[in-house]
């Protein structure tokens, strides 16, 4: 029975520049490990040249030039992830960006379903009307109206009078005879009225 394989597990988009951050800082303790041991293996050497023992001082510089070159590659690891990082997290709001847009475009998508072009035609066309409308109201209350108005009110108006003002016809029949006048009683005067003393 062959055991079953499991797949190679890769960290997360979002844990991922952690982790190299991590690295990065354990490769820069190394780094420091690096350094104190060339100072300390510097001044071997020269203790060692001090006491005659130049074959010993020349492996111990040897061993010296190999730890700068390890020195060096560990800086260049260290610009890597940290290059690599930063694309990483560039690359993480790129895809939020991504997303928001997808999601903007998705909700547009779905107004423009609910709204046609006819519709807010309509619309647009209706609220024109409605303005133009109250325009009009405006302008007859603030009293902005032209000759051409202030003439058409006066023909309607001079049009009403002459309907009220019918006369009555004129009879046909003689007016009658004058009428004597009935004189009005005379008001007698009141008896005025004498203070007691």
């Amino acid at each position: 029975v062959r055991p079953s394989v499991r797949p190679p597990r890769f960290p997360s988009v979002t844990s991922l520049p952690q982790q190299l951050k991590q690295q990065r800082d354990k490769l820069r303790q190394y780094q420091k490990r690096l350094s104190l041991g060339l100072e300390r293996e510097r001044a071997l050497a020269r203790q060692l040249l001090r006491d005659g023992k130049k074959e010993k001082a020349m492996l111990l510089l040897k061993k010296k030039r190999y730890q700068e070159q390890l020195l060096d590659k560990t800086e260049n690891q260290i610009s890597n992830l940290e290059r690599m990082v930063q694309d990483i997290e560039f690359t993480q709001i790129e895809m939020k960006v991504i997303e928001g847009l997808k999601i903007g475009n998705e909700c547009l998508n779905k107004m423009h379903q609910v709204m046609s072009i006819e519709e807010v035609e309509r619309i647009i066309g209706e609220t024109q009307d409605a303005v133009e409308y109250q325009r009009q109201i405006d302008e007859l209350l603030a009293g902005s109206l032209t000759e051409e108005d202030e003439d058409a009110i006066l023909e309607e108006l001079n049009a009403i009078t002459q309907e009220q003002l019918e006369l009555p016809e004129v009879p046909s029949e003689p007016l009658p005879e004058k009428i004597p006048e009935v004189s009005p009683i005379k008001n007698r005067p009141k008896p005025e009225l004498v203070a007691a003393s």
